[in-house]
């Protein structure tokens, strides 16, 4: 087991975004988070990336408990991340946002980081060249940029918020080889998605949130055959 929450609550004045979750993720697999919008699924993962502090419960990430650790630090210990609304450093090139991964994000001491940047950049098989400023790149691009920079910190779990969305079915079946790629090589990502055929055909297994709290969870087959999940969140029409 490389993540554990227990009983992980965030609260917003009144509003408890997250509440009380516990969850455990296995070394070496894709964990879908899905539910409808307002469940608490960036809110938790923002909790175990350090973005936000837990109001209660705690975060273990192989065998430490992180709860309430700066992100910064969370990075250099093995988390890193990326974001619903792609983030960059505009008026820096692809080489340089790859840069700040490699040069701050990781507890190594890595001796060639321009060198290091360039592979992680042909890794994710990065289109463009590398002295493009990042205000240039189209959405697909920003994507595989903000992969390559979480992957270079070096980390062991990834965290993928919205990963697909925006993309066109090309692009998206690009990702979702990148994302078999990063699990087959030896990370474990948890991935919150509402692009449902992409989390059933990717995840090993999957977490349903609602209003903040467990619903379900399971295989994918298993949470296709939950009636609840299926037409509260996949669509009475997703069988179909």
């Amino acid at each position: 087991m490389i993540l554990e929450a227990k009983s992980v609550s965030k609260r917003f004045g009144g509003l408890k975004a997250v509440n009380e979750v516990s969850l455990q993720v296995q070394e070496g697999e894709i964990f879908g988070l899905i539910g409808p919008n307002g469940a608490g699924k960036t809110t938790f993962l923002n909790c175990v990336a350090g973005d936000y502090r837990p109001d209660g419960g705690s975060i273990i990430f192989q065998g430490k408990n992180i709860t309430g650790f700066r992100p910064d630090i969370i990075c250099r210990e093995g988390i890193a991340r990326t974001y619903q609304i792609v983030r960059f450093f505009p008026k820096m090139t692809v080489l340089e946002n790859v840069m700040v991964g490699v040069v701050f994000g990781s507890k190594k001491k890595v001796k060639f980081p321009e060198r290091t940047a360039r592979e992680y950049l042909d890794y994710v098989e990065f289109p463009v060249a590398h002295h493009v400023l990042a205000e240039n790149l189209n959405t697909i691009q920003l994507k595989q940029l903000e992969l390559a920079r979480a992957l270079s910190t070096d980390c062991r779990l990834l965290l993928l918020d919205e990963v697909a969305a925006g993309l066109t079915p090309a692009e998206l079946n690009k990702i979702t080889a990148l994302i078999r790629k990063i699990r087959d090589d030896g990370r474990t990502i948890i991935i919150v998605e509402h692009l449902m055929r992409l989390i059933m055909n990717i995840c090993d297994r999957i977490f349903v949130l609602n209003f903040g709290e467990k619903l379900s969870e399971g295989t994918p087959k298993e949470i296709m055959s939950c009636e609840m999940v299926t037409k509260a969140y996949l669509g009475e029409t997703y069988m179909h």
